[in-house]
């Protein structure tokens, strides 16, 4: 359920409300009873950071691991000696046709 962020137009009170999408907008004060409660525009409660996708976030079926070998792979070894893995080529077709 979202939450959303009312603020009274006559005495300045402000509340964040929990609510169902199909729930009616509320339009009177807890406060001082008027009828000027009323939705806000708001931000979104996230953000997206980071530089891209990373390895792991598209895993092959054709590795039968879990992925934690792939995972390993990508974040390197403290000692900075692991090569990067090469691509895996496809073979070559055997059809004489």
């Amino acid at each position: 359920m979202p939450i959303y962020a009312y603020r009274c137009e006559a005495c300045g009170f402000e509340k964040d409300v929990l609510q169902k999408l199909s729930d009616a907008p509320l339009t009177n004060c807890p406060a001082c009873g008027q009828a000027s409660f009323a939705k806000q525009v708001t931000a979104a409660g996230f953000q997206l950071k980071g530089s891209g996708w990373y390895v792991t976030d598209f895993r092959s079926g054709s590795s039968g691991s879990s992925g934690t070998a792939s995972a390993e792979a990508a974040a390197g070894s403290n000692s900075g000696t692991a090569a990067p893995a090469a691509p895996v080529a496809p073979a070559p077709s055997t059809d004489a046709t």
